[in-house]
């Protein structure tokens, strides 16, 4: 179940190679997060790998989960160059202001 909503959530479709990086890894660590305590890593990761490796092609962002199950099972002691995505903004107030076409309060000195 972990891993079908892992790559659900990873299949965002085309976007920056960035932005696709920065949500494999957060997948991978959410998929990670998810083990039991008692799993067998190896099997786990192959079955996760099996499942996500058809999307691989039209989504860049599990392509990277798939490239980081790999690299995690061909060199286990090896530290993997993970991060966490950085915080963007998104407009906040004033974008939604400029959709509404709010323009403020009228100026009573002006």
């Amino acid at each position: 179940m972990q891993i079908e909503r892992t790559l659900y959530q990873l299949r965002i479709g085309l976007s920056s190679p960035q932005r696709a990086r920065e949500l494999g890894q957060l997948g991978y660590m959410q998929w990670l997060g998810g083990l039991p305590g008692h799993a067998d890593y190896g099997a786990e990761a192959r079955r996760a790998y099996r499942m996500a490796v058809d999307f691989a092609e039209t989504d860049p962002a599990i392509a990277v989960f798939c490239e980081l199950l790999a690299a995690s099972v061909r060199h286990p002691l090896t530290p993997l160059d993970l991060a966490l995505p950085k915080p963007a903004r998104r407009g906040g107030a004033r974008a939604r202001r400029g959709r509404s076409g709010w323009k403020g309060a009228a100026n009573p000195l002006a």
